[in-house]
């Protein structure tokens, strides 16, 4: 099958058959490809896991090279929410597509993302009609909570992982999306990295793959 979005697929060893599945959303200007480096150290532990990292839907305006969920050269919050809505729209298309293809429902999924990524995952995870496995989010926010609580139709537990010193995505965001989600009765779990810019450094790597093998039970 043929997926909505050019995907960097990671799969299971040879005749280990598939259990769940990791969707890896990359930030602003990145690609599937960059995020799936995450899969390196994971898929040893999540061997029965298949890894689907989509390119964005749309080439980054300041990055020709890589892409974008949506754009950011115009600061305007209702701008930027009409735009994650189209990512929104065609992410669950993809879904769709990974649940018919490998014969998986949603309790099976972990939604994953980093930056824009995380955003993304966010916003999918809670407005599904069935609760995903979980969320792992990294140095992300929630892209318009007003929103977000008018569309809110499912309950996905999520991790949130942030570094003290991102000048990007300010640390501020984790503290907000956890009050947000406290407030929303979403089970969550928050952990602020040390002296960690605005990527992801093997010990947010290490604390996400745990959570999700925990999720899985693997």
């Amino acid at each position: 099958m043929t997926f909505c979005l050019t995907t960097t697929i990671v799969k299971p060893e040879k005749d280990i058959s598939i259990k769940h599945a990791v969707i890896l959303l990359h930030g602003y200007g990145g690609d599937g490809k960059d995020i799936s480096m995450l899969t390196l150290n994971w898929k040893r532990f999540l061997p029965d896991t298949i890894f689907l990292c989509p390119n964005g839907h749309e080439e980054c305006s300041i990055n020709p090279t890589g892409y974008q969920w949506f754009d950011l050269t115009r600061d305007d919050p209702k701008y930027i929410l009409e735009q994650s809505q189209k990512a929104e729209t065609k992410l669950k298309q993809f879904i769709e597509e990974i649940k018919i293809e490998y014969n998986l429902i949603n309790s099976q999924i972990c939604l994953s993302g980093f930056s824009q990524g995380c955003m993304m995952s966010i916003n999918l995870g809670l407005i599904s009609n069935e609760d995903y496995n979980c969320i792992v989010g990294f140095s992300g926010k929630i892209i318009n909570q007003e929103d977000l609580v008018k569309r809110k139709t499912s309950s996905t537990k999520m991790l949130l992982v942030h570094g003290d010193k991102d000048e990007v995505v300010s640390p501020t965001f984790l503290l907000e999306a956890k009050d947000f989600l406290i407030r929303n009765d979403i089970e969550i779990e928050t952990k602020l990295i040390k002296n960690c810019e605005h990527h992801i450094p093997v010990e947010a790597s290490s604390i996400a793959l745990n959570y999700i093998k925990n999720n899985f039970k693997v």
